[in-house]
């Protein structure tokens, strides 16, 4: 039976792009997090270039929904961030921390969507450098393209192109080994460089998260933000309303957030972080990976004859308990599409563990050790949860 992600026209696994990139070259480090370029900006042999592109995805249509429905622009400037940090996390992940350049792609349906809302992502890219700056990771932004495509875009698409350059010393390059510890960082709570709870959804399983989530009354009222060619099966099939309230926990207590507002939560940078935790443990780490599409399987494009065993997860986060509860997803695709709670995972040596964690939670980031490596012939991954033991 296919998977209702793949119902919905996308895929946690993205088999058909890389059957159609798969003849292309992999750049220096075939199993870096990101492709890694010679220098062509100077032609130093000692130096590499990064250039990364990645948008916000479908977060841009749900964030349309609240929109219309609210009135409130505040949603906005996270789209920037998501769509930001999609690059921006990957980059960390072979050691690019500082430096980086920006440049960003919007397209509109100007009948649609105002300027007020092209006004908002802009000040939300701003924002997000100036903040950043504050933390040590300087980021230029160069400029960019806003276009007004109605004929191709059914609302507002935001994308950004990140370049860099740097020594190639100082890569970091996935050598995930047996023995390893995986040392994931929570994607859910609030970091001490976060003005607001979050509810760890990052910028992947969206599409999933709002169909199944919401009502069917949007499909009504903004058939503009769906494929008009989906089975009327698979569109907003949940039975919750935008401004429906979710408790969340707040220090010993709880807080109520609308429920549009928690899926939107933008997506956590870990840069602060991982800027420290290289800048002292660099060669003690193993690998880095940005869990994002294909969720807990993502790191198996990275590995060669381990098994990955992830068996102390994090306690499930509200929010990914309320798009399993609104949509009755099988458990196994859910940990297939979703975070499911931590959104970067670090491979080390089980003695350097207790050091690089406590650099995380000094930002207000829980962590912890949710499994581990062990030889194998071939890759898998297995995940033991509350719910069920899944292979993969």
């Amino acid at each position: 039976m296919n998977l209702k992600y793949d119902l919905r026209g996308v895929s946690a696994s993205k088999d058909e792009v890389h059957a159609a990139i798969q003849h292309l070259d992999k750049g220096l480090y075939p199993n870096a997090f990101c492709k890694i370029l010679p220098d062509y900006a100077a032609g130093s042999a000692r130096h590499c270039n990064l250039l990364h592109a990645d948008t916000a995805g479908t977060k841009t249509s749900l964030a349309y929904l609240y929109w219309r429905e609210t009135g409130d622009l505040s949603v906005w400037p996270g789209v920037a961030q998501d769509a930001i940090v999609m690059n921006l996390d990957d980059m960390a992940c072979v050691g690019c921390t500082d430096n980086i350049m920006l440049s960003s792609t919007i397209g509109r349906n100007k009948n649609l969507v105002t300027g007020d809302v092209i006004a908002a992502v802009i000040r939300g890219t701003s924002d997000f450098v100036e903040k950043m700056q504050q933390h040590g990771v300087h980021i230029q932004l160069a400029g960019g393209e806003t276009a007004d495509v109605g004929d191709i875009v059914r609302t507002i698409d935001v994308g950004f192109t990140a370049f860099a350059r740097m020594k190639r010393s100082d890569l970091l390059v996935n050598n995930i080994r047996p023995g390893d510890v995986i040392v994931g960082l929570a994607s859910f709570g609030q970091a001490t460089y976060e003005t607001e709870y979050n509810g760890g959804m990052g910028s992947n399983g969206l599409t999933a998260a709002r169909h199944d989530v919401l009502s069917k009354k949007y499909a009504e009222k903004y058939p503009e933000s769906f494929d008009p060619h989906l089975p009327e099966s698979v569109v907003y099939t949940g039975n919750q309303e935008l401004t429906n309230l979710i408790s969340v926990p707040d220090g010993a207590g709880t807080q109520q957030i609308p429920v549009g507002k928690l899926i939107l939560s933008p997506t956590r940078t870990y840069l602060p972080v991982l800027q420290e935790i290289l800048k002292n443990y660099r060669k003690k780490i193993h690998g880095l990976i940005h869990v994002t599409g294909g969720g807990q399987t993502k790191a198996l494009k990275f590995v060669k004859n381990v098994h990955l065993i992830k068996d102390n997860l994090f306690d499930l986060p509200p929010l990914f308990r309320l798009i399993q509860e609104s949509s009755g997803t099988d458990w196994k695709e859910m940990y297939q599409v979703f975070n499911m709670g931590h959104r970067m995972e670090i491979y080390l040596s089980p003695k350097d563990a207790d050091a690089v964690m406590a650099i995380a939670e000094k930002y207000g980031i829980e962590s912890r050790i949710i499994g581990r490596v062990k030889r194998a012939q071939g890759e898998r991954v297995t995940v033991k949860s509350p719910y069920g033991k899944f292979e993969y």
